[in-house]
């Protein structure tokens, strides 16, 4: 039997980014996770990426985290453009209106994992648990743990990081809303004719946008296609070469011809949103607690930001010496990060509902709004600073 503070379920971004954010910490932290958290690296950039935005660079570089990333598998971009299929609205936005060298980073996932686990496995206050759960004992003063070796772990606070389908949320009983999307995602890296120029850029198709996110090979974009499931099945079934003509066509061809360096991959695209987050010895971050629509690439940067609120929180009670675990004193991240999410979901809503079909009046409002917003310097960069999380 094993004693810890804090249980962090699950390696990923998220939850490695609490225990990295902890470091400094009076306490005690088991992150577990079934698969090590170290993985090599393919030859050829996998497709499964995120854009990492400044604000969350910057906190990982504060916690001496980012110099563990291996930089080839980061590329920073320094401009989006944004344009609506078929239609006169497009918007661009450049790092120098906020004067920035760039606006974020398409990140490999892996090499941020990679990087976040390098760091938090040299801290002393963590042990890294390589064991699959099989039993879970969830109670508002101590929370067991049995694991498929026989070991047991016992904690004070239990910490759900472990993805969309969460354990830690099943087994607290934590209810959720959710809503199918009508939108299956398919992910893919290509070859482009033309250089990207560190340029991350988004179509508005009828059926769905597509992302071009720029890699750190000048001719190779990572793409998530989100269409609807009509669509999207006809697209994975088709030849290699068939969907990259119809990719070259949603494109509107702006970096020419295009062909596959990776197979393309599918998931449904679903919102979730816990309608509670935390409770006596329990509290959830990242896709536990919340999924989005990744049509603006903020999934990832809103579990960041939730670990990153998370551990200033448990931070501040340890200090305090105060009860990590009692509810009244996690509600104050908890309805700050859910008033957050609650706006993220609603955007992207908003914007999903907006650019989605053929409908003239909705083409119309969109053209305009996307050709003025691009003439407002004060509008545009209010955007910028958001897309930063500045």
């Amino acid at each position: 039997m094993q004693h810890v503070d804090i249980a962090i379920i699950g390696g990923g971004i998220v939850g490695l980014t609490l225990a990295a954010a902890l470091k400094d910490a009076p306490c005690s932290i088991a992150v577990i996770n079934k698969h090590p958290l170290v993985v090599p690296l393919l030859d050829t950039p996998s497709p499964r990426v995120s854009a990492i935005n400044q604000a969350n660079i910057e906190a990982l570089d504060s916690l001496g985290v980012w110099q563990f990333v291996q930089q080839d598998r980061v590329n920073p971009y320094k401009a989006m453009h944004v344009w609506d299929k078929d239609s006169f609205g497009d918007i661009h936005f450049n790092c120098d209106d906020m004067g920035n060298d760039s606006l974020g980073v398409i990140a490999e996932n892996a090499a941020l994992v990679n990087g976040l686990a390098d760091s938090v496995m040299q801290q002393a206050n963590v042990t890294v648990v390589t064991q699959s759960i099989e039993r879970m004992l969830v109670g508002p003063s101590q929370s067991m743990l049995m694991l498929d070796n026989n070991d047991a772990i016992s904690c004070r606070l239990l910490v759900g990081a472990d993805g969309a389908n969460s354990s830690v949320r099943k087994q607290a009983n934590f209810p959720i809303t959710f809503r199918d999307y009508e939108h299956t995602a398919i992910v893919a890296n290509i070859q482009t004719e033309h250089p990207h120029n560190n340029v991350a850029r988004q179509a508005f198709t009828p059926t769905g946008p597509l992302a071009l996110l720029p890699m750190a090979n000048p001719h190779v974009c990572s793409i998530v296609w989100s269409q609807t499931p009509d669509a999207a099945s006809k697209l994975q079934q088709c030849s290699d070469d068939d969907f990259c003509d119809a990719l070259t066509v949603a494109s509107d061809a702006a970096l020419g011809n295009v062909s596959l360096q990776t197979s393309r991959h599918t998931f449904p695209l679903t919102m979730r949103y816990a309608r509670s987050w935390a409770k006596d010895g329990v509290v959830l971050v990242g896709d536990a607690a919340h999924t989005i629509h990744p049509l603006a690439g903020q999934g990832a940067n809103l579990g960041m930001q939730d670990a990153l609120a998370l551990a200033d929180t448990l931070s501040a009670l340890l200090n305090r010496q105060k009860d990590i675990a009692q509810h009244r004193y996690l509600r104050p991240y908890e309805r700050a990060r859910k008033t957050e999410a609650v706006k993220m979901i609603a955007a992207m809503d908003g914007f999903k509902f907006l650019f989605d079909g053929n409908d003239p009046v909705k083409k119309l409002i969109r053209g305009v709004g996307l050709a003025a917003t691009d003439k407002l310097t004060t509008v545009k960069q209010a955007f910028v600073a958001h897309a930063m999380g500045l």
